[in-house]
């Protein structure tokens, strides 16, 4: 029966509730912001048409309270607080699945929508691969320089960090490799990228010893700087 339950998506917020309703207002205002040519702009720039645009935001949203388990790490004692602070977010640790060790799962919001929208990026403009992979691979020194493991939770990071250094280097890489007509999706992908390389997947061994019952890559601590990148990093660029 243990086996069984560890391939069960898992579901629960990466906030509490009131930070739940903020993101679904967010979208509401981000709809606003896409019929006034604002969010269109920015995602047409990266190369999604609107309708993709406004459908990769909800995904992301809805998709960030599903999280698909991989394995079980071995750990410490899950930890006893029920809310963590970080960055001054506060964040719900999904008690309910707690257990023997700490169970790896994958955010479909805030890992695998993010890096589909990369990899259609990418794909529609392949001239932007390699300044992306040499932006994502700074965005992740410095997210992973930034990167805090918060017991009971995971590893989390400043939500602004990811989107500005991405912008930054995008502008920077583009310039070099002279494909500047692809500064936002370079910005776009570098943040995506390089955040869940340097929050998550390098910090994996860390995972253990936070006494947390789910560990979700793209999920809580994370998801933000995630989210925020697609958006901010493709306008400032």
């Amino acid at each position: 029966m243990r086996g069984r339950d560890m391939l069960r998506a898992m579901f629960f917020g990466p906030f509490l509730a009131l930070y739940g309703i903020l993101f679904f207002l967010l979208l509401g205002f981000l709809f606003v912001l896409l019929e006034i040519g604002v969010i269109h702009y920015a995602f047409q720039m990266v190369g999604l048409p609107p309708e993709l645009a406004f459908l990769a935001l909800f995904a992301s949203l809805i998709g960030s309270y599903i999280n698909i388990p991989i394995r079980r790490i071995a750990g410490s004692p899950v930890h006893p607080v029920a809310i963590v602070n970080s960055f001054g977010v506060r964040y719900r640790v999904p008690t309910r699945y707690a257990g023997v060790g700490t169970t790896l799962a994958v955010n479909v919001g805030g890992a695998i929508v993010p890096v589909l929208i990369s990899l259609y990026v990418l794909a529609r403009q392949p001239e932007a691969i390699l300044p992306a992979l040499f932006g994502a691979a700074i965005v992740a020194l410095v997210v992973n320089r930034f990167a805090r493991p918060v017991p009971g939770l995971g590893i989390a990071t400043p939500m602004l960090i990811p989107p500005i250094v991405a912008a930054l280097v995008a502008i920077l890489f583009t310039d070099i490799f002279r494909v500047g007509a692809h500064v936002d999706a370079v910005a776009y992908v570098s943040g995506v990228v390089g955040t869940l390389v340097g929050a998550d997947l390098a910090n994996l061994n860390k995972l253990g010893n936070l006494g947390a019952p789910v560990a979700s890559i793209g999920g809580a601590g994370t998801f933000d700087g995630v989210f925020l990148t697609g958006i901010v990093a493709a306008l400032l660029a």
